[in-house]
């Protein structure tokens, strides 16, 4: 028999430049530079997406980004984040400290074009969200539509009419467009729906109450409902809560919920855009072109709050712009970002209409998150129906659900929401307190977030007798399910 030589393969031969150049993605962990802060530095080689795979560890521990210098250009970057845990301190947990040593220090994917990064990033991320890794123990639903009061409540009580029950869910409201993602099961069974006549008589029927609104309205506005398997981590993990709104983010995106409410020429109903001089923070967005090094400068001052940053990277990244440098700074209530970008293709953004789309963009990405109105939190056992009924005793009390965090941990459901009068009136927290003693089973806290210090008022959308008629008849409409 002839003898067969193989050319040999050293094992270690993809670790090659590590070992020559040093790991591909150095974390180091300061806290003794800052008294107040952790410094969070990490050096690496350079690639389109990891930014936000960074920002995102580290709001995935709901740490709080206080100021951050980011430099990615010549194929090495080099990021340092100033941070605090939820309570304003230093990290001093050292568990805490490994975890993000070991989440950011694993990304060591290789770089690529720019283009194809950004655009497998982006897809990487709706494929998680609408669930390509699938789980064997839920089903993921995406749900988009033109928003109206009492539309998540209907879209709860549908699902459980159907037999599902909801694991999780998180909906966003804003202007006029609604965007929920949603984890459900078999009532009887509690484990993952795969029956596809089954999957499309729950798109079927959900697709008919979303499209109450738009029918009515008469409005070309996009809608629809999909359903796929778990939201998670390329693993097929737990979905972390990033995970979801930057899905979140992107469908509310596709909605061109940056428009702003139909037959509003207006940017923005949200405070944080408005014009006049007022004492709180307004949102400014600008524009400017550094042409010697040829980037588009992208500033942005508004109100700080926790998860900022994520909001604003990930919004750019998803559109297809890639972040070379970065300045991010906060005093206060104040905060400011600087960001040098460029377009995927190479070119820096040249017309108006692509920098007043870009501004709007990030301008409707810092107001999603911001909910002015009253917060109730429960915490009750789980059963199948529990969000319906929940969500329909909002709606009797004529409160309209703005933003929505629903989560099961064990045996018990935790549920968030932020609620505001349907007549877009200040809520009447004397009715609240009625509402917390019908829901005395509940363990029902109440957080008034409606007075913002220095917030002007919205004008008011008052709805007539006729509206709310109207809208009672297209809710009874729609909550008969088809027989097939």
């Amino acid at each position: 028999m002839e003898k067969v030589c193989w050319p040999y393969f050293d094992p270690e031969f993809e670790n090659l430049t590590e070992r020559i150049h040093g790991p591909s993605c150095q974390v180091c962990i300061d806290n003794e530079s800052c008294e107040d802060c952790t410094v969070v530095k990490v050096d690496s080689v350079n690639k389109q997406g990891l930014l936000l795979q960074v920002v995102q560890a580290l709001t995935d521990m709901n740490l709080h980004i206080s100021k951050s210098y980011i430099s990615s250009d010549a194929g090495w970057f080099m990021d340092v984040f100033h941070v605090t845990d939820e309570h304003g301190s230093k990290l001093t947990d050292q568990n805490v400290i490994d975890h993000i040593q070991q989440a950011i220090g694993s990304m060591k994917d290789s770089a690529g074009s720019s283009r194809s990064q950004v655009q497998n990033g982006a897809e990487a991320a709706e494929a998680t969200a609408a669930g390509s890794d699938t789980s064997t123990e839920h089903t993921a639903i995406e749900l988009t539509g033109t928003d109206r009061p009492g539309l998540f409540s209907e879209i709860s009580a549908a699902l459980t009419d159907l037999g599902c029950n909801v694991v999780e869910a998180h909906a966003w409201s804003h202007n006029e467009r609604l965007a929920c993602v949603a984890l459900i099961s078999d009532e009887s069974t509690d484990s993952r729906i795969d029956d596809p006549g089954r999957l499309a008589t729950i798109e079927d029927h959900l697709s008919t109450v979303l499209a109450a609104t738009t029918n009515s309205s008469g409005a070309n506005e996009e809608q629809g409902v999909k359903t796929a398997g778990l939201p998670g981590g390329g693993d097929g993990a737990t979905p972390t809560t990033t995970n979801v709104e930057r899905r979140l983010h992107q469908l509310m995106l596709a909605g061109r919920d940056f428009d702003g409410p139909p037959g509003n020429s207006s940017l923005s109903s949200s405070p944080y855009s408005t014009e006049g001089e007022e004492e709180g923070k307004k949102t400014v967005v600008t524009i400017e072109r550094c042409d010697e090094k040829g980037y588009s400068v992208v500033t942005v001052e508004t109100r700080d709050r926790p998860k900022l940053m994520f909001d604003t990277v990930c919004t750019l990244t998803d559109m297809q712009y890639v972040i070379f440098h970065a300045s991010i700074s906060s005093h206060g209530d104040s905060a400011f970002q600087e960001y040098y970008i460029r377009h995927v293709d190479g070119y820096a953004l040249n017309t108006e209409s692509e920098k007043k789309r870009v501004i709007k963009c990030l301008e409707a990405a810092i107001e999603r998150r911001v909910c002015e109105g009253v917060r109730l939190e429960l915490c009750a056992n789980n059963r199948v129906g529990l969000l319906s009924d929940i969500t329909r005793v909002l709606r009797e009390y004529g409160l309209a659900v703005v933003r929505a965090d629903v989560e099961t941990q064990g045996e018990k459901a935790v549920n968030a929401f932020y609620v505001r009068d349907i007549y877009g009136n200040e809520v009447d927290m004397e009715l609240v307190e009625s509402l917390k003693r019908e829901m005395e089973s509940l363990a029902l806290e109440v957080k008034n977030e409606t007075h913002r210090p220095g917030s002007p008022e919205r004008p008011q959308n008052r709805l007539s007798f006729g509206d709310m008629l109207k809208s009672q008849l297209e809710r009874f409409s729609q909550n008969f399910i088809p027989i097939k």
